[in-house]
């Protein structure tokens, strides 16, 4: 059901009825490393080409989420997948091997909330029993394409942000194919490409906050709630740097978020021991901290309603030498446990 201009509310609100997350070592060494399901010993995990490791890490994350939720593959209507490499080719190779109908999806950091915002759609109008959805990034292989391989040591600005190596998957299923008490999905704002003139690919979390504060106002004013809806706001990978730029701009249009109440998933998934600069990114930041940390932590009690914004800068190797700046987007899907 639309409401507003931008945003859709369920009324059948779909369950997230299992995930599947996995990560690369450096994740392993992070705070929420009790969360994931799955971690490789390297970051080429056996495989001969980053990308191709990229591809495994998606297959495993699925199979995860199918085989937790009791299902086979026979039993998935739609995997909804996206990455940053490429023409997307990690998740349509991925799509490849498991041979469930696919719809690929590029939003960059933001694929995870645009996944699961249109596979909550297709539920809760019928096209589907069960889909899986979801999004990954690999630190090597989005270095490489991006700005250049880790090999070459290049250093980095403080306002640089490490790209997480991890998939996290679900399977979105009705309401009433899910056992027991399940996260239900009961709303998703669709965002805005925003582009302030930005050109900086090493201050992603600064370009990206404009985006994610009108999505974050427009969810507030579609659905007509307030910040006290929900326990906990939380943004994809804003980092240091976007967090605050975010919250500022927040504040001058009337929305005032606490520091414990609004968070962000950049800052969650590294120990202050790692050197990851301003925070996290990725695809597989905003997948792994919600489908693992976020929803144990609703399971535990710790949140009943959270609102999760996913970040992404659309941008290119191609377009940034040609000297574009940078539009961005940011996609919301509240979760409720109640």
């Amino acid at each position: 059901m639309l409401k507003g201009t931008q945003s859709w509310e369920f009324q059948n609100q779909p369950s997230i009825i299992s995930t599947g997350v996995v990560g690369g070592p450096f994740e392993k060494k992070g705070r929420l490393s009790e969360d994931f399901d799955r971690f490789y010993d390297d970051l080429w995990m056996g495989e001969d080409t980053y990308e191709k490791a990229n591809r495994l890490m998606i297959e495993d994350a699925v199979k995860l989420a199918i085989e937790k939720g009791g299902l086979q593959e026979e039993q998935i209507q739609f995997f909804l997948s996206g990455d940053l490499i490429n023409q997307i080719t990690p998740s349509s190779f991925a799509a490849r091997t498991n041979a469930i109908p696919y719809l690929g999806l590029f939003g960059a950091c933001s694929t995870s909330m645009e996944g699961l915002a249109i596979a909550s759609y297709i539920v809760d109008t019928g096209g589907a029993d069960y889909i899986v959805t979801g999004a990954s990034s690999h630190n090597s292989a989005v270095e490489k394409q991006f700005r250049y391989p880790t090999e070459y040591g290049g250093q980095k600005p403080p306002t640089a942000q490490w790209t997480v190596t991890g998939a996290g998957y679900s399977v979105v299923g009705k309401s009433g194919t899910a056992t027991g008490r399940m996260p239900r999905v009961t709303s998703a704002t669709v965002g805005k490409v925003i582009d302030m003139g930005l050109m900086d690919p090493f201050n992603m979390g600064g370009a990206m906050a404009p985006a994610a504060a009108d999505t974050i106002s427009a969810h507030f004013k579609d659905l007509g709630r307030d910040p006290s809806y929900y326990d906990l706001i939380i943004t994809g990978d804003l980092a240091k740097i976007g967090r605050k730029t975010a919250q500022d701009l927040l504040q001058q249009k009337g929305i005032n978020l606490d520091e414990n109440q609004f968070q962000d998933c950049g800052l969650l998934i590294y120990g202050q021991d790692q050197p990851v600069q301003s925070g996290a990114s990725g695809p597989g930041c905003s997948a792994t901290v919600l489908y693992g940390h976020l929803l144990n932590q609703m399971k535990k009690g710790v949140y009943k309603k959270i609102l999760m914004i996913a970040t992404g800068a659309l941008l290119s190797p191609l377009t940034f030498q040609q000297g574009e700046s940078i539009p961005c987007i940011a996609h919301a899907v509240s979760i409720e446990y109640i």
